[in-house]
């Protein structure tokens, strides 16, 4: 008796006819694609033994069906991007997912270097200082009403300037008359002394410190001799060419407080009307 040689499957014989060896024996071309072939992911057809197959994670391909889900373009030998389990080549991914630059308008290719703010995208050599016009990089940068410049270039177009040095203010500083002024800038046009937090006056829009105002252009006290600057609040008492602080304003006599009340000057004093009845 011959030998028998049939397909481990179906049993038919194979003798004339085409198979594929296996370790579980010989199968003829339909049993093996049936047994042992995967099922294509995109047709659901099964790839034959003699089909090229590709495979992509969990997934099995006819060469013919891994392909861009948005162009159809063959994925079989170009790079491609894989976005919730939908194939796409590079160009289509590109254009589907990928930011465009707020520049030139061309798209931000996925891995290239860029720069994100606001909700906009720029290549980074487009990310340009609206003043300079020089790439910003990793530099501080400053945003004003959609332009961006860099800190040298806001400083000198928008930060406010010092009265007497005439130099930017990027930060602090005070106002006088109006007008910003460095804390250093801001001293006393007598002795230099900074007056930031420090009460002063002025004379000809010149500031001072109440030292050299009263030393230099206050009157004098007609009883204590010292300068009666006004300031803080304190009062003073005026007849004809003389001045007194209020609490100099007194009898010479008796030392009472002639604020609000009648007297009578006595050479270069001040008398109550009492005292001055008793020198009668």
């Amino acid at each position: 008796m011959s030998e028998t040689f049939d397909c481990a499957k179906c049993c038919e014989s194979l003798f004339g006819r085409k198979y594929i060896q296996t370790d579980s024996g010989p199968y003829c071309v339909p049993c093996y694609d049936d047994t042992f072939a995967n099922t294509c992911a995109e047709c659901q057809q099964l790839i034959g033994h003699d089909s090229r197959e590709l495979f992509y994670e969990d997934r099995h391909f006819h060469e013919g069906c891994f392909r861009c889900c948005r162009c159809q373009r063959s994925l079989a030998d170009e790079p491609f991007t894989c976005q919730e389990r939908e194939l796409l080549c590079n160009d289509c991914y590109c254009s589907a997912f990928s930011s465009q630059c707020s520049a030139c308008g061309e798209t931000v290719m996925p891995g290239s270097r860029k720069l994100e703010y606001g909700g906009q995208t720029w290549h980074e050599h487009c990310f340009l200082c609206s003043g300079c016009e020089q790439p910003l990089g990793s530099r501080s940068f400053v945003p004003d009403k959609g332009a961006h410049y860099c800190v040298p270039c806001y400083e000198n177009k928008f930060a406010p300037r010092c009265a007497r040095c005439s130099k930017t203010l990027t930060q602090g500083g005070v106002t006088y008359r109006d007008q910003p002024w460095h804390r250093e800038c801001l001293v006393c046009t007598g002795c230099q002394t900074p007056l930031a937090g420090q009460q002063f006056t002025s004379r000809d829009e010149d500031p001072y410190c109440v030292a050299c105002f009263g030393e230099l252009f206050a009157p004098k006290c007609s009883s204590c001799k010292s300068p009666i600057t006004g300031l803080g609040g304190g009062k003073y008492v005026s007849y004809e060419d003389r001045h007194w602080h209020h609490s100099c304003f007194c009898c010479a006599r008796c030392s009472t407080s002639l604020v609000g009340q009648g007297f009578v000057p006595s050479g270069d004093q001040v008398m109550c009307q009492g005292c001055s009845q008793e020198g009668l």
